[in-house]
């Protein structure tokens, strides 16, 4: 796959721990995954600005922000979803060594491909985070109109729709949107950090 050749990994003289030192707190990669409409970006979101407010260095990395600029020469065939998340994973990677928690919202919706980021990363930088919403209360929300343009015909391939969503079979964390408020889904993950020794 790699086409470059005669290329070497150069080091730096600053490590991961020592940035992670410097910053106060351990870094991570918060992958949320689920269906468009389940709230990702609006709780990773959220979720910034809490930790922002607690004096954690992050940076979040969105599905539709990076598609117009990073992955804008993708579209969204099972090919191009792969790569979309591939390429997510190393930027990802990157910022964890740089001593950032990085929240990424992507639908990502194979389960192989968020398996290959966690394998690219070291043991616990890896926080897998369901966004669960059902179908229907996706589609109720519907924000930005693409289940309307789905069952019209207007969107072939859409997740949930016409195309697959693959669940995570042990994610570190669920929120359950549309159980829970957003102030409530916000605060267990915070949780969850502090109570696993992150922060």
């Amino acid at each position: 796959m790699a086409k470059s050749e005669n290329i070497v990994w150069h080091d730096s003289k600053v490590t991961k721990e020592e940035r992670q030192k410097l910053n106060g707190h351990k870094s991570a990669v918060l992958w949320f995954t689920g269906l468009s409409g389940s709230g990702k970006s609006t709780v990773s979101v959220e979720l910034e600005k809490e930790l922002y407010k607690q004096g954690v260095h992050t940076y979040r990395l969105d599905g539709d922000n990076v598609r117009h600029g990073l992955n804008k020469n993708l579209g969204f065939s099972p090919e191009d979803r792969k790569e979309n998340i591939r390429r997510i994973g190393e930027v990802a990677k990157l910022m964890v060594d740089a001593g950032l928690f990085t929240l990424t919202a992507f639908i990502s919706p194979y389960r192989e491909d968020r398996d290959a980021v966690r394998e690219l990363l070291d043991d616990g930088e890896f926080i897998e985070v369901f966004v669960k919403a059902s179908v229907e209360a996706c589609e109720a929300r519907d924000p930005k109109g693409l289940y309307k343009k789905a069952r019209a015909g207007e969107i072939k391939g859409f997740t949930g729709i016409d195309a697959p969503y693959e669940e995570p079979g042990n994610p570190e964390i669920t929120v359950e949107t549309d159980q829970q408020s957003l102030e409530e889904s916000v605060q267990q993950i915070v949780d969850y950090l502090k109570e696993n020794g992150y922060l």
